[in-house]
């Protein structure tokens, strides 16, 4: 075990994160499945962990992507790069999240934020909820048995599935068939669609960097960052548990000091 170890760290030369992953998986083999004691560890050399430095779009280029995307995953990328959601968050929005400019989040681990919408796409929105609203009557008019509602919400609101409120801000286009009992629900817009709608978009820019969902959250963070707005402001709005990991954003944003720093042999 501890040669195995070693051999990733020393001749596989993997990152922290992937000998940790086969460390915790051979500790639950040894203390779960095999019954033993695992014996002493501390003397197993242990990859060394880099400093992470997330790829963030400029402004110029955050406008150069949404201008190439489609209206509706054009508004997911705005709404998700103006309020520093996650993907998932944002494609999981539902009409009742809205409420006098500001969104309700629930983000990982269940955890509950709001975030201030940003004023330059609320007529967007506001155009998106007429849709949606004209969509969810149509949808009652074929008889459909609702949104997919998450957890055990259906039992202890019933109703909710079919109530305006509580459908997808983003439908998918099509109504989803249950197999098992022949009804027809609305599922949000798959992530996947998003995310390849953004690779187009990132293609036909021809920007250089390796653009992904997550990057438009990395840019929020970093734009307010340069803005001079609070890491702990940041930290908030991000719903990070741990400022640490708001921290990572400080790398991208250059010192900023009385003179702009230059190298001795400029001088």
């Amino acid at each position: 075990m501890k040669r195995y170890l070693t051999y990733l760290a020393v001749k596989c030369k993997v990152s922290s994160s992937t000998q940790n992953l086969a460390f915790n998986a051979l500790l639950f083999l040894f203390r779960h499945v095999l019954k033993k004691d695992f014996g002493d560890h501390k003397d197993i050399p242990r990859a060394k962990k880099s400093t992470y430095v997330p790829v963030v779009l400029s402004r110029d280029e955050v406008q150069e992507v949404l201008a190439r995307m489609g209206h509706t995953y054009q508004l997911i990328a705005k709404l998700q790069y103006g309020c520093g959601l996650r993907c998932f968050e944002a494609v999981k929005v539902r009409v009742k999240d809205f409420d006098s400019g500001v969104l309700a989040i629930k983000g990982k681990g269940g955890k509950s934020r709001t975030v201030p919408l940003p004023n330059r796409i609320i007529p967007e929105l506001l155009a998106q909820l007429a849709f949606v609203k004209k969509l969810h009557a149509d949808d009652l008019a074929v008889g459909f048995a609702g949104v997919f509602l998450e957890d055990q919400l259906e039992k202890k609101y019933p109703n909710a599935a079919k109530e305006f409120q509580w459908q997808w801000f983003f439908p998918q286009e099509s109504l989803t068939v249950i197999s098992s009992t022949g009804e027809r629900r609305r599922y949000h817009v798959h992530d996947s669609r998003f995310q390849d709608a953004l690779h187009d978009a990132v293609k036909k820019a021809q920007l250089t960097k390796r653009v992904t969902t997550h990057t438009f959250r990395h840019s929020f963070a970093t734009h307010l960052l340069q803005a001079n707005y609070d890491i702990r402001t940041i930290q908030t709005l991000l719903g990070h548990a741990d400022v640490r990991t708001t921290m990572i954003y400080t790398h991208c944003v250059p010192s900023r000091t009385v003179k702009e720093l230059k190298s001795p042999l400029d001088f």
